[in-house]
Order: C-alpha cells, then structure tokens, then sequence
C-alpha cells in the first residue's frame, strides 16, 4: 500500500520566495533519498501564508527509514537549517494518507 505523507505548511508571507527556495531544493533531495516527490504547491491566489506539499513512499516503514536518511544527509540538513535560520516556516502539519482503490 502506498502512503502519501501530505504537508501543510503555514508560512510567513513576505517570506515566500525564501519558501519556494527552501522547496525548489527538495526537488533533487528527497528522491536521492527514496521518496515520490509529487510536488510543493505555493499560494497563487486567495490566502497568502498556505503552501503544500505531496510525498509519496511504498509504506509507513519506508517512510521512516527516509527520515533517517534525509537527517544524515549534508543537503538535507542544510535545507533545514535553511528553514530554521530563515524563518520562513511559522507551522507545519503531516497527514498520512492512502489512495483509495476502485
């Protein structure tokens, strides 16, 4: 069964091309490290300070063994002090979710 980790996001609005940078570069790390990165959604329209993302994994376990490796990855970790250093992340939510088959 596929899970899909769904992230929401809660960031500061004048920050957001400081967010978009921090997504942009998920877009090479996190399928280095095993995960389907489906995409980050940025606001466009309506409210400002919501952004998402969509990753997906073979199971609950390959998840996990992920977030090991992204924690010891170089790229990885600079991306989250990145986050950290910048400010630009006020909250953020994780759903685990799986696709519903017909």
């Amino acid at each position: 069964m596929t899970v899909t980790v769904f992230i929401r996001y809660r960031i500061d609005p004048f920050k957001r091309e400081r967010f978009e940078e921090y997504a942009r570069r998920w877009h090479e790390i996190i399928p280095a490290q095993g995960g389907d990165l489906l995409g980050y959604w940025m606001p466009h329209e309506g409210t400002n300070d919501i952004a998402y993302a969509l990753i997906s994994f073979g199971s609950l376990a390959s998840y996990e063994a992920y977030r090991a490796r992204l924690k010891d990855d170089p790229a990885g970790a600079a991306n989250f002090a990145f986050a950290e250093e910048e400010r630009f992340i006020q909250s953020e939510e994780r759903t685990f979710l799986r696709k519903v088959e017909v």
